[in-house]
């Protein structure tokens, strides 16, 4: 009996608590973001021109902010104001520091450029016989890469659980990594769910015969 009763609570809690967690974290970044209504002139707020608050429209107003500050950025006046503007955040000391982190984490996890998350490699970490992922960040060889073995050292980020945004930076010799066939998206999936969201593989049932042919 007691079996039972366990089994319809994990159940019904394994519906809700997700969905009420995601209404929850809906609900904050809803009011997050009607925050940036307080950047409109008060004669111009919702509020005032239609007499009541519409929820969601602060994030409508953040959407189309972001997107016009893309399209500026994108163009060669914009990457010139940008350039000013940063070159006067890096005399700030405390400032640089805290934008130029955050900047290259928003990079590594958004970019599509030299900057982002290249390849999801399989990797001995932190000892032999542990199996982590890792991201290739890039391939440039710096002195730290000359000196430590030459042209196939790997730089490449190992992301914790749940929070890939923090983790570890660590050199790897290319013979030394098994690259994966999963993309960036799937792999960062596996590390915040701790391992539970596994992506599919297609070839999973011809690797299995493989190996069993192989003994």
């Amino acid at each position: 009996m007691w079996t039972l009763v366990r089994r319809y609570l994990i159940a019904g809690l394994l519906v809700w608590l997700p969905l009420g967690i995601t209404v929850l974290a809906v609900n904050f970044l809803v009011k997050l973001f009607d925050g940036t209504l307080m950047w409109l002139p008060e004669a111009y707020r919702p509020s005032a021109l239609l007499g009541y608050d519409i929820p969601g429209m602060g994030l409508i107003l953040s959407v189309v902010v972001i997107f016009f500050t893309g399209m500026l950025v994108t163009n060669y006046l914009g990457r010139q104001i940008m350039r000013l503007w940063e070159s006067f955040l890096e005399r700030i000391p405390l400032v640089r520091t805290l934008y130029a982190g955050v900047k290259q984490i928003a990079e590594a996890f958004f970019g599509n450029g030299t900057q982002s998350f290249q390849k999801v490699y399989l990797i001995e970490y932190p000892r032999k016989g542990l199996w982590t992922l890792a991201f290739q960040t890039s391939l440039g060889l710096g002195e730290a890469q000359c000196k430590a073995g030459g042209e196939e050292i790997v730089n490449l980020f190992v992301p914790t659980t749940p929070n890939p945004t923090s983790g570890f930076f660590i050199m790897c010799m290319q013979d030394d990594l098994i690259e994966l066939e999963m993309s960036v998206d799937e792999a960062l999936k596996m590390v915040i769910s701790g391992g539970v969201v596994v992506p599919p593989w297609p070839e999973r049932e011809n690797f299995e015969k493989l190996k069993e042919e192989q003994k």
